[in-house]
């Protein structure tokens, strides 16, 4: 059976109870699989079609910096925060991206990119094109967000600019607080220099001896016990490494200081665990994650603009960095610490306050303690859209619900990233306590949360849960969970599956979206899918489902070549498509033919995107947009016309190798009326020339967000927060 949605499959309008015990009622006939490549195009496609996936990324964080520009639609505390959401990013970039760049190109593997680019050749382009950004960045900073900042009392402040009276409070705190804990490491004949940690802010000073006249050089780290800019009275703010320089005397006690200056090291931070060779991922991993902390090699070294030449030559020899990777910043360095600036409690320089709200299908059935969601459930599924929709009075209570009902025999979940003192997390604790099978399939090789992925996987393991690290060689990055229920007369199974972690503090600030079902031929999919990644099993069939790796890449494509016969013959045709990025080569090649064919193409990228639009003889009939906000867009949603009745599905996958290839990802197909024109409502507003959103042009990315006459375009999640709001006395 090919593992695609069934064209001929319809929902039944009424929802029986699901017979655990006789799966077989439901068996649907086999069919032979369809292969995209069997009637080959007459054309080729042309070589250079490709946009490099890392100068896209950056393309992608270039469209954050204007969002730290955009005076019109975004609060200034909100502009702040997205300055630091840039270096955020940017960090994150170099410690993968580029790290497994520059392993390519020391192991002498001089394979072209996609985009026909070398490695060197595309390395350069990179730390070029980076240069003009950060640039950029401490111009908006230092010429716009921090004298705006300062207009409005929020004041960013060197250590000469402080009143006396403030001086001496940070004395008292640098010799309470701060100095017991600074460790200065000198660097000489008998002391090397020192390992500095990635993305530590560092003080480089220059020392001279009082009696002999020799200069030497020692490094301080600067602590991060403390807020990287404390805090003083009325909003007023001084970097923490401004309070150390001022008072290295108290360090160097009998030296003069001849100079100071900060820097920053980024490092290779990329985990690489061989699964094949190790007996135990856990404790495998968790050697990898030593080993992270010691030895990682430099990728990017930040200065300030005016170090002076001796200590400057002397970190790039000891950190055996070339002039390239040297970025030279006005103070301060790593713009994250606006973070904490943006924090400040000044409503009127935020976002407007925003509550989500309980789906309206579910506050249905809500009594004075809460809803209850299966027996919302038996009445109909329910499509979630977050953060609109609340995920606390959504899947955290379908979750907490189940733990707590003793009518529930097992839950199953799966795990990617979630908070530390997460509900979910003691929900699942409690069903186990109580007695139920739990299964918590948890993929500890989630990059940059492995450490407390780990600890919380042990805390399960100790209350009786289950526990499952994924399979070898592939993340399970798939959203489910699975609620088995004895309602007496059968029992029924109920699932959730979406798009977006299971973390209650990014479903505030993540745009997801998650059904919620009790649809027995989905729930059955679901079942058999959790048994292949716990036990042992060769299941690749579904029916509602498509499953990565072995399924979806051909489902998609099955469907897009589906839409170009559909175009052929005179039918309605279309693809619609919204992910973070798509870099998948035999994807944009069928999304190309489907645009030269006549398909109207949509695309929705937040972040990457390694196709070419509007391009003569390639890309005509294909858009792209791509829009940012105070919500991280982050839904999959997948619509093809299908000659007049929509295919519809939502998921957990990108379009990328990893996803389809190396990946347990997972889209499910919807099939209710309202959920699929809600669907189509959201790509409706995306693309409307009076929604703000970035267009991507055969030159490249154009931002539009204000009309010809100036005025600003509409911001669609503004505008769905106020939908939303309006829709809860409607339903």
């Amino acid at each position: 059976m090919s593992n695609v949605w069934r064209p001929s499959f319809a929902e039944p309008t009424t929802l029986e109870p699901e017979r655990v015990t006789s799966p077989e009622l439901e068996v649907e006939s086999e069919v032979s699989p369809l292969t995209p490549t069997e009637e080959p195009f007459p054309e080729p496609l042309p070589e250079g079609r490709y946009s490099d996936r890392e100068l896209s990324w950056l393309a992608f964080n270039k469209r954050v910096l204007d969002l730290a520009m955009d005076e019109t639609r975004v609060p200034l505390l909100e502009r702040a925060k997205f300055l630091a959401i840039f270096s955020s990013n940017l960090d994150e970039f170099f410690m993968v991206r580029v790290a497994g760049l520059k392993r390519r190109i020391a192991a002498g593997l001089a394979t072209p990119s996609a985009s026909a680019m070398m490695p060197r050749e595309l390395y350069d382009a990179i730390l070029a094109r980076t240069h003009e950004l950060v640039d950029e960045q401490s111009r908006v900073f230092a010429d716009v967000v921090r004298p705006e900042l300062a207009a409005q009392g929020i004041k960013i402040l060197r250590w000469s600019e402080l009143h006396e009276d403030e001086k001496n409070s940070l004395t008292q705190l640098f010799n309470d607080r701060i100095l017991p804990v600074l460790t200065p490491l000198a660097v000489d004949p008998s002391h090397p220099f020192p390992y500095i940690s990635g993305l530590s802010i560092n003080l480089a000073v220059q020392l001279r001896h009082p009696v002999t006249g020799a200069l030497s050089f020692a490094r301080v780290k600067v602590p991060n016990i403390l807020s990287r800019f404390l805090r003083l009275a009325e909003d007023r703010f001084v970097p923490l490494e401004d309070v150390i320089a001022s008072h290295l005397d108290h360090l160097f006690t009998g030296m003069q200081i001849v100079a100071w200056t900060t820097f920053r090291v980024t490092r290779n931070e990329d985990v690489e665990v061989e699964e094949d060779d190790a007996e135990n991922i856990l404790y495998a991993l968790e050697k990898e994650l030593l080993r992270r902390k010691v030895g990682r090699p430099p990728v990017r070294l930040e200065v300030e603009d005016d170090i002076n030449d001796t200590i400057l030559e002397l970190l790039i020899r000891e950190l055996d960095v070339s002039p390239k990777e040297v970025f030279r910043l006005p103070a301060p360095l790593d713009l994250r610490g606006l973070f904490s600036i943006a924090d400040v409690d000044r409503e009127e320089l935020l976002y407007p306050a925003f509550l989500p709200l309980t789906n309206p299908h579910l506050a249905e059935v809500e009594t004075a303690q809460a809803a209850d969601l299966f027996s919302a459930l038996k009445r109909r599924d329910v499509l979630l859209h977050h953060p609109y929709d609340s995920f606390a009075t959504s899947v955290q209570r379908f979750i907490e619900q189940a733990a707590a009902d003793p009518m529930v025999l097992a839950i199953k979940q799966t795990l990617y990233r979630t908070s530390g003192d997460s509900p979910i997390i003691d929900a699942l604790i409690e069903a186990a306590q109580a007695g139920k099978q739990v299964l918590a399939l948890v993929e500890i090789k989630a990059r940059f949360d492995e450490q407390a992925n780990i600890a919380w996987a042990r805390k399960l393991e100790k209350a009786g849960v289950h526990v499952v690290y994924g399979m070898v060689g592939l993340k399970t990055h798939c959203k489910l969970s699975l609620v088995v229920r004895d309602e007496g007369e059968a029992l029924r199974r109920y699932a959730h599956i979406g798009t977006g972690n299971y973390n209650p503090k990014t479903a505030r600030m993540y745009e997801d979206m998650g059904l919620l079902t009790s649809n027995a031929v989905i729930t059955e999919d679901v079942a058999r899918l959790f048994n292949h990644l716990s036990g042992i099993t060769q299941e690749i069939n579904y029916r509602r489902l498509l499953v990565a790796p072995h399924g979806l890449r051909r489902g998609l494509l099955e469907m897009i070549d589906a839409e170009i016969e559909n175009h052929r013959a005179g039918l309605p045709s279309g693809v619609r498509i919204k992910v973070n990025s798509i870099v998948d080569e035999a994807v944009i090649d069928a999304l190309y033919r489907a645009s030269n064919a006549g398909v109207p193409v949509d695309l929705w990228i937040r972040g990457i995107c390694g196709l070419k639009a509007g391009v003569p003889g390639l890309s005509e009939n294909l858009r792209v947009r791509s829009i940012l906000g105070r919500f991280l867009e982050h839904s999959r949603l997948f619509w093809f016309a299908n000659g007049g009745k929509a295919h519809v599905g939502i998921g957990s996958s990108d379009l990328m190798h990893r996803n389809l290839d190396r990946r347990v990802e997972v889209l499910v197909q919807l099939s209710n009326e309202q959920h699929i024109a809600q669907i189509e409502e959201l790509f409706r507003l995306a693309f409307d020339e009076g929604t703000a959103s970035w267009w991507l042009g055969p030159q490249g990315w154009v931002k539009k967000t204000t009309d010809a006459d100036g005025r600003p375009l509409l911001d669609m999640q503004a505008h769905l927060i106020s939908v939303m709001s309006q829709r809860r006395g409607q339903v």
